[in-house]
């Protein structure tokens, strides 16, 4: 296989059928599904005849995909495991206002310590605080929308795709420019959450209700010292390049395991559970899926995609399903290669932006879209709350977010 010619077709099928058991096998074999070590057993039947495939024809797209992979989880991990150390603890009265203010702090500050620090700092005091309710699942979704995903628009820190841009020479600043999309979304986000959980909270029974405002304790952190390797992550990925980047954060890691006191972890609900099933579903993931993306890359200019509105919608749906870093990579390459006005990293504006909403935005539409959607998907359900299935949850988001997405169109593109 030469890189001047895609690859068959057919060599989509093993990524294909990896969606297809993310999304069925929880119905179907559920207690079998629940083992990581079942899980890493498809991924890697699934992956191997993509990597005898790749090792023969093509051993250098293998090894990109492999460095992007291990950059990835290091860098999920670091988050991961550093924000596991601070608990954040106090269990607030779970009113619709007080669930609001969380979700609206973590689209803050998912732009400043990623999607996946906001997300692993703020779901379990969030699950905390409503522990006496018995409706949650909305909140967990929505909190998925928002500090998983929306909320890491603002700068190249808040979201692999982004960062992968700057990589590319986008301005650090440029991405202050999606401020707008970005305010809409969350706005319009919280606004609608807001209504619905008052309409659940009403539904609560007077025992919950009673529970929860007897049960009050006051916000306290513990473990701020990982704030600061939280930092250092942050300033390894804005000023080192790989590998002295994936060492750093493995060094912040250690620092962070050695600093922390052990019942700290164990107060926060910590386990590797979530990282370890995030690791092994994206290795499959990630194998299979470099057939779809040379496609793209290299017959993506028949898809006809030449306007902002355009890129947004394919490359967020495209996102939704594939790894939307370099997916961001594909049709920024093919928005390079039309052509159009030359005003950052030669592509209009306009179409970056569009890329970067859509790639950013649309991975909250189902449970691969971003990392971080799983883990949190998984330590809800770790803590007893019982998330929709993989359709289930692409019905939520697909009743919420594709209406907001079309209004994103008319508005922006």
């Amino acid at each position: 296989m030469g890189t001047a010619l895609a690859p068959p077709v057919y060599t989509v099928a093993p990524f294909v059928a990896m969606l297809l058991a993310i999304a069925v096998c929880p119905l179907w074999v559920t207690h079998w599904w629940e083992s990581n070590r079942n899980k890493g057993i498809v991924a890697v039947l699934l992956g191997l005849p993509i990597l005898g495939l790749y090792l023969t024809e093509h051993p250098g797209a293998l090894l990109a995909m492999a460095e992007e992979y291990v950059s990835f989880i290091i860098l999920i991990a670091g988050l991961y495991v550093i924000s596991g150390g601070i608990l954040l603890r106090g269990d607030l009265e779970a009113t619709p206002l007080t669930n609001t203010t969380f979700l609206a702090f973590g689209a803050v500050i998912a732009s400043f310590i990623g999607t996946t620090g906001a997300s692993m700092l703020l779901i379990r005091p969030l699950l905390q605080t409503n522990r006496e309710r018995t409706r949650v699942k909305h909140t967990v979704i929505f909190f998925i929308f928002l500090v998983s995903n929306i909320g890491g628009m603002l700068t190249p820190l808040g979201d692999p795709p982004l960062f992968l841009g700057y990589l590319q020479g986008v301005p650090f600043v440029w991405t202050f420019r999606l401020w707008a999309p970005w305010l809409l979304m969350v706005g319009v986000l919280l606004l609608a959450y807001f209504v619905w959980d008052t309409t659940q909270y009403t539904r609560e029974s007077i025992a919950a209700i009673r529970r929860d405002r007897t049960q009050l304790q006051p916000l306290r952190v513990r473990g701020v010292l990982n704030g600061l390797w939280l930092v250092g992550v942050i300033l390894a990925v804005a000023f080192l390049h790989e590998p002295a980047r994936e060492a750093a954060i493995i060094g912040l890691v250690i620092l962070s395991l050695w600093q922390t006191p052990a019942e700290i972890r164990r107060a926060n609900g910590f386990t590797y559970y979530p990282i370890v099933e995030v690791a092994v579903l994206f290795f499959g993931i990630f194998l299979t899926m470099i057939p779809a993306l040379e496609i793209l890359r290299l017959r993506g200019g028949e898809l006809g995609v030449r306007e902002p509105w355009q890129f947004f919608w394919v490359t967020g749906m495209l996102s939704s399903f594939l790894d939307n870093a370099p997916t961001y990579l594909t049709f920024l390459a093919l928005g390079q290669g039309l052509g159009l006005a030359r005003e950052v990293v030669d592509v209009p504006h306009v179409v970056l932006t569009g890329i970067a909403v859509g790639a950013v935005a649309m991975g909250a539409n189902t449970y691969i879209g971003n990392a971080p959607n799983f883990m949190v998907k998984s330590i809800a359900e770790e803590t007893g709350v019982k998330m929709p299935s993989f359709f289930g949850y692409m019905l939520y988001s697909g009743l919420v977010l594709l209406p907001l997405f079309v209004l994103v169109t008319f508005l922006f593109f």
